[in-house]
């Protein structure tokens, strides 16, 4: 072997042979090595696998949120409109098929249908939780399986919530104060005035300033956008400064100048939906869609799934460490959890027996009791 190797010289031979007291050769790279073309890979297979993103709008019948949908997508979305007459808040799920350029998505809207209409709100949130938490649950169920398929699992787990509030003018209602504290911890909230051309623009401002006082003062944490991206940490920072946008949704469109614009129009004027001098819906469709839509699903998987998802084992019995600060083996968990409900089976069976033979014995006194009564009778 080593006469092959040095049977040409080091310099024309790869497979060179150092021997102690020479010094290491610098091999030159013969070409591009290319894995400077990793993100272009990441790329290609992100847009044949396609995307999702998972939509909860949450918010009071007739504030339009199937109308801000259809105006956020630019398509028509089918649906029927919801009534008044529900007996409880039910949750409206629909998964659509949408293509732009070359790139896919898998969009799923939910809608809270009848939320706020019961004349008792004080649980119209619970609905909304339990749902969130069952999709939680789905993807945990998915993960723990011996034979997981994630990379073709539908994920439905919910990346953004926007909450839309009535333009009172004044403040949040108690439902809307109670709902968001519930759901800050388990999906990102997105505060949005529907229907904000029902206000003037100086109340409008007053209004944003109290809702956002009274979300402080209560403790409810609503999504900020990412500042630590330096290409979008200014436009997001600006933008966070404008929350809750005020939004406008309409589908119909009217020719003003030269192009057609999404439009409502009223006796007295037009409202352009994405002129920022008459709305923030702009300025929403810029942050939910283009700007920070992969960091609403990243903060939905980092944050508020592996929350749910630690509470959910640790009322299993699994933990990172144990008292001494030991890596927890994953098997003898899980053994000394079957042995202890095995244990806490064969109490219970001990227990049900023990209860039979008193029963037995109580019984069979009677009877002789009854006995005793009828002989003394004869």
């Amino acid at each position: 072997m080593e006469a092959e190797a040095n049977s040409g010289s080091p310099e024309d031979s790869w497979a060179f042979i150092q021997r102690p007291g020479e010094g290491c050769r610098t091999v030159p790279l013969a070409g591009h090595v290319g894995f400077d073309s990793l993100p272009d890979q990441l790329v290609n297979q992100s847009i044949s696998q396609g995307f999702c993103f998972n939509i909860l709008c949450v918010g009071e019948t007739g504030l339009g949120k199937s109308t801000l949908m259809d105006t956020l997508f630019n398509t028509k979305f089918e649906g029927e409109p919801a009534t008044h007459t529900q007996p409880g808040v039910q949750l409206q799920s629909n998964t659509y098929d949408l293509q732009e350029s070359n790139v896919g998505l898998k969009l799923t809207i939910v809608s809270t249908v009848g939320f706020g209409d019961q004349i008792n709100k004080e649980d119209s949130y619970r609905p909304i939780v339990e749902f969130i938490d069952a999709q939680f649950e789905a993807y945990l169920q998915e993960e723990l399986k011996i034979r997981r398929l994630l990379h073709n699992y539908h994920d439905s787990r919910i990346h953004a919530c926007l909450y839309f509030i009535a333009p009172t003018g004044h403040s949040l209602k108690s439902l809307d104060l109670v709902t968001m504290k519930k759901l800050d911890s388990k999906v990102n909230v997105i505060p949005i005035i529907a229907k904000s051309d029902a206000i003037s623009k100086s109340e409008l401002t007053k209004f944003k300033i109290k809702i956002t006082s009274e979300l402080v003062s209560n403790g409810v944490q609503i999504y900020q956008f990412p500042m630590d991206d330096e290409a979008v940490a200014e436009v997001n920072g600006t933008m966070n400064a404008h929350l809750p946008f005020a939004v406008i949704g309409s589908t119909e469109e009217l020719k003003i100048g030269n192009k057609m614009v999404k439009v409502r129009q009223y006796p007295w004027g037009t409202v352009q939906v994405e002129n920022e001098a008459h709305c923030d819906f702009v300025k929403l469709r810029e942050m939910l869609i283009r700007v920070n839509m992969e960091d609403l699903r990243e903060q939905t998987h980092s944050r508020h799934y592996e929350l749910y998802r630690r509470c959910k084992l640790e009322e299993m019995g699994f933990k990172d460490t144990d008292p001494d600060s030991k890596p927890f083996s994953l098997q003898e968990t899980y053994e000394a959890k079957r042995n202890e409900f095995l244990g806490e089976l064969q109490k219970k069976e001990e227990e049900m027996r023990q209860m039979f033979v008193q029963r037995v014995k109580e019984k069979e006194a009677e009877l002789k009791e009854a006995e005793k009564e009828n002989k003394s009778c004869l």
